[in-house]
């Protein structure tokens, strides 16, 4: 027995360096927002996207080989026909001026267009076009007639559009521009290094409410920018799946984390984390038209903490791990007119977000936005305005204060 184990033994060894430099390549989410269907002043006029070309402008995250790009009819009642779509590095983020020597039309099983079922996604056939974290992507879509509108209406960055057929067109002058994104869910990125991915769920404050357009100066990618500039972790990606208005417990401008936690966080490839910071809706929409009750703040506070253990049980059993994000403060927003009893609400909520043996983790957005002389009130610095969003800078030192030890 010992002499055929030293037989086998050179076998291995000479075996272990061929294993180490095969790679399998994966797919990870660089880029992603959240549809639904707009509403009031969201919702375009009826024909302006009619026969059309629409360009977007994507960053993704983490840098890999090849793409290919979620197109959604989330919120359609019939098919979407896309007539066509390409691909390109835009030169830059607030044009829509994109590299001609880059621009490649997008095929779907091999065809030049495709027709969406309604509720459903489609992803486009990969492309061989290396991307850079950080870089500007444009995406442009075809329409053949008028869509019905799925889309993201807190952009936050810019889009154009013009009549006919623009896929090739590298200048698209003259295109008429809006600050939504329509029909595009996700850009996923090809990778032979093992990546990690971290979906941001949240509400406005997620989003960027408050942020530049064009400027790419939210929370989210203050995070991906600090995880790019650690050699060690430039594996690890980041999408922003926040909805302004939304909340756990009721639809409100797109339906509820809750029921869009399968499709926005536990469905994108390669998940690993979820960070979560929802609530301040639902804290704020209590009492917003008329006071209640001691116990209907009691029961709203223990629903709010019954969605939280929801989500983590439903990310663990998908072997996500759930960072859990203290609410911020509101008391000064003329919206929610917040008052004491309100308070002592975030303060419960926070209380058991920040209890050890709840969330795997915890960031305390809460800590480092107060005012430390007024801690129901967002820091003047900080505020954006509102006393409810924070400002630039308030998003940056929201970025900053996440460990990244928390993804190794």
């Amino acid at each position: 027995m010992r002499l055929s184990f030293l037989f086998c033994l050179p076998l291995v060894l000479l075996a272990a360096p061929s294993q180490a430099r095969t790679c399998t390549p994966a797919w990870v989410a660089g880029w992603a927002s959240s549809q639904f269907r707009p509403t009031g002043d969201a919702e375009l006029p009826a024909g302006t996207l009619a026969d059309r070309t629409l360009r977007q402008i994507v960053r993704p995250s983490v840098s890999g080989d090849r793409l290919r790009v979620r197109f959604s009819n989330l919120a359609g009642t019939r098919p979407l026909r896309i007539a066509g779509a390409s691909i390109a590095r835009a030169k830059v983020a607030a044009a829509p001026t994109v590299d001609p020597a880059t621009l490649i039309s997008l095929r779907f099983d091999g065809a030049p267009e495709v027709i969406i079922p309604p509720g459903a996604d489609y992803l486009s056939d990969p492309v061989a076009l290396p991307a850079r974290a950080l870089d500007h992507i444009a995406v442009s879509i075809r329409y053949d007639g008028e869509p019905e509108q799925t889309a993201h209406p807190g952009s936050r960055a810019t889009s154009w559009h013009l009549p006919g057929d623009h896929l090739t067109d590298p200048a698209m002058a003259g295109a008429v521009s809006f600050d939504h994104w329509f029909h595009l869910a996700g850009l996923e990125v090809e990778r032979c290094l093992p990546s990690k991915l971290i979906v941001a769920l949240g509400d406005s404050i997620t989003d960027g409410k408050g942020s530049t357009t064009n400027g790419n100066d939210r929370w989210t990618d203050r995070l991906a920018e600090r995880l790019q500039a650690d050699p060690k972790r430039r594996d690890i990606a980041v999408v922003n799946q926040g909805i302004g208005g939304n909340r756990l417990l009721d639809d409100g401008l797109g339906p509820n984390a809750l029921a869009r936690l399968d499709r926005d966080v536990l469905a994108q490839p390669g998940v690993t984390h979820l960070i979560l910071l929802e609530g301040i809706n639902d804290l704020g929409t209590l009492t917003r038209d008329a006071p209640v009750g001691e116990g209907a703040h009691k029961a709203h506070v223990a629903r709010i903490i019954g969605a939280y253990r929801q989500i983590i049980a439903r990310a663990h059993g998908r072997g996500v791990k759930v960072i859990g994000a203290t609410v911020m403060p509101f008391v000064g927003n003329d919206y929610y007119h917040a008052d004491a009893r309100n308070e002592a609400d975030r303060q419960a909520v926070n209380a058991w977000i920040r209890t050890p043996g709840h969330f795997d983790a915890v960031v305390d957005f809460d800590r480092v936005t107060r005012d430390p002389a007024w801690p129901d009130r967002l820091l003047p610095a900080f505020d954006g305005g509102d006393a409810l969003h924070p400002s630039p800078g308030g998003y940056r030192a929201m970025g900053d204060a996440i460990p990244l030890s928390l993804f190794d």
